[in-house]
C-alpha cells in the first residue's frame, strides 16, 4: 500500500513506531485528555492524550486526528494509572483486520488505513483514527541540564 507520502507501508510503519514508543509507557499516568470537535477553524476532530511518569522519564503526547470512533471516558478523573497500551494498524480493504477489530467500523473501499489506540487502566481510552503522531519530550532531568 502507498500512503500520502508515497512510501510503501509508510502508515503501517508509523503505527509500529508509535507502538514501540508507547511500550515503555506502561508505568505512566494519563495526565490529561483533550478531545476537539471540528468547527469553523478546525476541519478535523482530534484526540490528544498526555502521559507522564516522573522527572526521570520523558513525557509523551499521543495525538490522533481524523477520528472515526472514540469511546467515552471521564477526563476529569486524570491522572489515571496505565495498565496497558496497544496500537493496532487497521489496513485498507482487501487486507483483513485483526479479529478483535472486526465489526468495529463499517468497512468500505473508501475507508483509509487506520490506527486503533487502546489505553487500559481504571478508565479506558479507545479511539480509531487515520492520523497518529507521538511526541516524546526530554525528561525533566535531561531538560534541566544546559547543553
Amino acid at each position: 500500500m502507498v500512503d500520502g507520502h508515497g512510501a510503501t507501508d509508510a502508515f503501517k510503519n508509523r503505527c509500529m513506531n508509535a507502538a514501540r514508543t508507547l511500550e515503555s509507557c506502561i508505568s505512566y499516568f494519563i495526565e490529561r485528555i483533550s478531545l476537539n470537535e471540528p468547527n469553523e477553524d478546525r476541519k478535523e476532530n482530534t484526540l490528544d492524550v498526555w502521559l507522564r511518569e516522573g522527572p526521570r522519564k520523558p513525557d509523551v503526547v499521543i495525538s490522533l486526528s481524523n477520528l472515526y470512533s472514540v469511546r467515552p471516558w471521564e477526563p476529569e478523573l486524570a491522572p489515571i494509572f496505565i495498565d496497558g497500551i496497544s496500537v493496532i494498524h487497521l489496513p485498507k480493504l482487501p487486507s483483513p483486520w485483526p479479529a478483535e477489530a472486526v465489526g468495529r467500523l463499517d468497512r468500505s473501499d473508501d475507508l483509509p488505513e487506520l490506527i486503533w489506540l487502546r489505553i487500559t487502566g481504571p478508565i479506558e481510552v479507545d479511539a480509531v483514527a487515520s492520523v497518529v503522531t507521538v511526541y516524546q519530550a526530554k525528561s525533566d532531568d535531561a531538560a534541566s541540564v544546559l547543553q
